[in-house]
């Protein structure tokens, strides 16, 4: 790579992630100048940075990234993007996705945060320390893009790499967050460097003597079914799916396989499953974003679900629900923890809720309980000014 591009393209990069908190991604598409995402909403960086972009300009930019590396050539030229990581110093590093669009380059610059964080940090419930303890099966983080999948699985290994003595080997595309080798002993292995398609990383994992493998995400049937065989031959597998609940998540799974081979999945998924964490960013009243959960673990009735499917009296849904004993917890019941506490509006806990009846219903019991008291006293006062 041209050395005075490499000054440039950092040069700009770092304008760009000074110029504002709370920066998640950096985009650059012809005919618009570099925008970013600034808590979940697309905005161009205050100072005029940079004028509105070139096919010629990006292109150069989107090369300095490459810098002529040869698999992610192929990749474009075969599939149009390409995916890697990028560092800027000590600044921060980046997971980018360079792609062709209109005939021109684009990419997008996903930032990665320089720490690890803790489950603690994140605000996730004392009920996430149990899904560390763990020994063996399927462990899924699910949710859309940048709703903070992998920050949540960083925060879990992280819990394990403090606390327990065993080999993590990690398939990443790309790796995003540099664990310290503390207590675990961890292998982090990246796309396209250290090895090339997830199936045959995860089968060669299997023989690299680990207890914990995560994937970082699950794409297609042959990485699902070594994940699950990995499951229930001794080891934990976490990883992540684009589902957005416990019941999509089953599905989206079953979906993988032919109609033929469902009923077996099913009976494997309800042996070896252990947890379903799905998530979601949601704006709050403050400003800044606030992650919201839903929780789903392992018993006797969720098993059933899975092995059955789902029907009027065995509805995933209502399983968490009843489960709220053992930490488990839906969406709604987290947004209406957080519309309770003021933190996010009506509209939001409405908007990102699963069931928007139920959300409707429970956000009315909501406003019942907390206007009551001002409506006693209320009552109260003019009673004592007759």
């Amino acid at each position: 790579m041209n050395p005075a591009t490499n000054i440039e393209l950092n040069t700009l990069l770092t304008k760009l992630i000074q110029s504002a908190e709370g920066i998640s991604d950096l985009i650059f598409v012809v005919g618009k100048p570099p925008q970013a995402e600034i808590y979940g909403r697309l905005t161009t960086p205050p100072g005029n940075l940079e004028p509105v972009l070139t096919s010629a300009r990006t292109e150069s930019l989107a090369q300095g990234i490459i810098a002529g590396n040869a698999r992610l050539i192929a990749d474009i030229a075969k599939s149009g993007s390409c995916d890697c990581s990028y560092s800027l110093g000590d600044l921060c590093r980046f997971r980018v996705n360079i792609y062709r669009q209109n005939g021109n380059y684009a990419m997008v610059l996903r930032r990665l945060a320089s720490q690890i964080p803790s489950l603690d940090k994140l605000g996730l419930s004392p009920a996430f320390y149990e899904i560390i303890k763990e020994k063996t099966g399927l462990i899924f983080v699910t949710g859309g893009t940048g709703s903070g999948k992998t920050t949540t699985l960083a925060a879990l290994l992280n819990e394990v790499n403090r606390q327990n003595e065993c080999h993590v080997v990690t398939l990443e595309d790309p790796v995003e967050f540099l664990h310290p080798q503390l207590k675990s002993t961890l292998s982090q292995r990246e796309l396209g460097r250290d090895f090339y398609t997830f199936p045959e990383g995860l089968r060669a994992a299997l023989r690299q003597a680990p207890k914990i493998i995560l994937v970082g995400e699950i794409r297609d049937r042959d990485t699902m079914e070594i994940a699950l065989t990995a499951g229930e031959t001794g080891h934990v597998v976490y990883s992540t799916l684009h589902t957005i609940s416990a019941g999509q998540t089953i599905n989206r799974i079953l979906g993988m396989f032919s109609r033929d081979e469902e009923q077996q999945v099913r009976e494997r998924l309800a042996g070896s499953l252990r947890y379903i964490v799905s998530q979601r960013l949601v704006p709050k009243k403050a400003g800044g974003r606030l992650l919201v959960t839903e929780l789903m673990g392992s018993n006797l009735r969720s098993r059933e679900a899975m092995l059955l499917g789902e029907g009027e009296t065995r509805r995933f849904a209502d399983i968490i629900e009843a489960a709220t004993i053992s930490g488990w917890h839906s969406f709604e019941q987290s947004l209406g923890r957080a519309f309770e506490d003021d933190l996010i509006t009506e509209e939001t806990a409405l908007l990102y809720s699963v069931n928007k009846q139920q959300m409707y219903q429970r956000v009315d019991a909501i406003k019942k309980r907390t206007t009551a008291p001002e409506a006693h006293s209320l009552k109260m006062a003019g009673s004592l000014r007759r």
